[in-house]
């Protein structure tokens, strides 16, 4: 007996164990002139062996797998090719983001779209030249826009809006997501009103105390009933969803995450994904429920709701083990909440901004779901909102192994806050174009305070686990644009916002594959090119750890894997 166990280990030791593997099911090796693992054990390689279930079986030389698995089918299509982890972007909004990309867009700086890239309207008059032409030769009915950000374009008020139409409502919706502006005629046919400013704190006033046509954040969702038939409708999400999926097919994202599932209704949600997507499209998509929502329709039974629904088989989507709750407002329409002396220009200047959830109320509301082994994702962005962030996390028990709490967006973050989430084990998942977008616009609404934004060298220096997102629509979900940014520093304007914060290409690649995966509690899956991982890669024609920070964004992207399986870019 022992002679046959000794006999055994030395098949294993020297792979005859792989051999005899691979002569019973079909075995793929894909030879790459580079593959770049993320595996701090195998940094590079040569070539892949994946089986026919789509996992990868080894990694290692090209000779030597071959050696190893001498019945496998042998791929040479990528010979020439850099293999990587496949890109993912975990924080996206599918059915958000379908609305957006649906409309036409307003931007104050160049976007990439569904159709390719919108030039910006970077002044006032240009933008209200595109509202006017925009308005004059679209269809009948509300005239809803995107893009309008107030720091570029200019103040943006009702009677700017009129001088357009008096007739026709005209709904300009922030480039936050957060704010919407109209014309008198979309009020009167909203039935809004000023008594609404005794409701919600999102009502904007003029002087006179009427309504100036600013309507935003919670407030926004009175508005949902005169919106939803244009913005809702199957045939709108359809084309805006397609849109989605042309981007990231183009973009070499493999794995999305849907970080808000459930604010549009579970019903509602669950019916555009199961029409729009499938397991057989070039990305895999995830979602994370959001609190508020599943609070109101599941009630006490919220945490039951999305442990049966994790568990749920069969789903398009899959659900995970996780929730998403909101401390503060957004970063770009000036409502994150921010420490002494708050805005200093813009249009919340004087103001300090808004709490979606009130520090005494977010401990417990943690407590919940910490307590019940749920990982945690908030949406926490001013410097204000990381002190009340990590003050009601300090609070909660170790929580179960391998648990994760993650900042999301971290618009601000001061030193000191750095190191006390490292010292928390707090992750952080940041807004990837903050700096790009606002490194320079922000200084008159904020000041010096510009610095802190979204300081990835100090979090990768603490050792916190740093991943990127896009937040799409806010900035295209294009993962390899997102790290050249933070390895950059490189605002819209071409200078450089803070250049002691630049990460390194390792660090930029990192942040778009492990530590994305890491943040969505699937590190064990994907996120790196390892043997038991799922076959998820990215073909590049170049090796990025070679190519300079600038050129990542021009770095021609040649398909996907997911699951084993080969996707073209597939633009629809």
């Amino acid at each position: 007996m022992r002679k046959l166990l000794s006999f055994i280990i030395v098949l294993a030791l020297f792979g005859y164990g792989e051999n005899s593997y691979s002569q019973k099911e079909s075995i793929t090796i894909y030879q790459a002139n580079k593959v770049l693992t993320v595996d701090p054990k195998m940094a590079e390689s040569e070539a892949i062996a994946v089986n026919k279930y789509g996992k990868i079986i080894s990694v290692d030389t090209f000779s030597n797998l071959k050696d190893r698995f001498y019945n496998a089918e042998i791929n040479y299509k990528f010979r020439d090719k850099v293999i990587i982890p496949g890109l993912i972007d975990p924080h996206v909004h599918m059915t958000l983001g379908s609305m957006m990309y649906g409309l036409d867009f307003i931007p104050p700086w160049e976007m990439e779209t569904p159709s390719g890239k919108v030039k910006g309207l970077s002044n006032k008059y240009d933008l209200i030249e595109r509202i006017t032409e925009l308005e004059k030769n679209s269809q009948d009915g509300p005239l809803i826009l995107y893009g309008y950000h107030d720091l570029v374009q200019g103040k943006l008020s009702r009677e700017d809006l009129d001088k357009i139409s008096q007739t026709r409502p005209i709904f300009i919706w922030h480039y936050s997501g957060h704010d919407f502006y109209l014309n008198s005629a979309a009020i009167k046919k909203s039935n809004l009103s000023k008594k609404l400013a005794n409701k919600f704190d999102g009502i904007g006033l003029n002087e006179n105390g009427e309504l100036n046509g600013r309507i935003y954040e919670d407030a926004a969702l009175a508005l949902f009933k005169t919106l939803a038939p244009e913005l809702m409708s199957s045939s709108h999400i359809k084309k805006g969803w397609e849109g989605y999926e042309n981007i990231l097919s183009r973009s070499g994202v493999t794995s999305v995450a849907e970080m808000g599932y459930g604010i549009f209704g579970i019903q509602t949600e669950d019916f555009f994904t199961n029409n729009f997507y499938t397991e057989e499209d070039h990305y895999r998509l995830f979602q994370v429920p959001e609190h508020r929502a599943f609070n109101k329709e599941f009630g006490e039974n919220k945490i039951k709701k999305i442990n049966e629904l994790s568990k749920e088989k069969g789903r398009s989507a899959r659900v995970l083990k996780q929730v998403k709750l909101f401390t503060d407002a957004a970063f770009y329409s000036q409502t994150m909440k921010m420490l002494e002396p708050g805005y200093i220009g813009g249009q919340s200047s004087g103001k300090t901004g808004l709490l979606v959830t009130e520090p005494n109320k977010l401990a417990d509301t943690i407590k919940e779901y910490w307590d019940e082994g749920i990982d945690i994702h908030i949406h926490s962005n001013g410097d204000a909102a990381q002190d009340v962030t990590l003050d009601a996390f300090e609070k909660q028990k170790g929580g179960s192994k391998g648990q994760r709490f993650i900042i999301e967006h971290g618009g601000l973050f001061l030193p000191e806050q750095i190191s006390k989430a490292a010292k928390l084990g707090v992750g952080l998942s940041v807004a990837s174009h903050y700096v790009k977008y606002m490194g320079d616009d922000y200084k008159d609404a904020i000041g010096k305070k510009t610095q802190y934004i979204t300081p990835l060298a100090s979090a990768f220096k603490a050792g916190i686990h740093t991943t990127l997102h896009s937040d799409a629509p806010l900035a295209p979900p294009q993962p390899l644009v997102a790290a050249s940014v933070h390895m950059t520093r490189r605002t819209r304007q071409g200078n450089i916002s803070t250049p002691s914060e630049r990460i390194t290409p390792v660090q930029a690649l990192r942040a778009i594959t492990i530590e994305a995966a890491w943040s969505l509690g699937l590190d064990k899956e994907i996120g790196s090119i390892e043997v038991g991982k799922r076959a998820d890669f990215t073909i590049l024609d170049e090796n990025p750890l070679t190519t300079k920070a600038e050129e990542w964004p021009n770095i021609k992207i040649h398909g996907t894997f997911v699951n084993g399986i080969f996707k073209k870019i597939n633009i629809k």
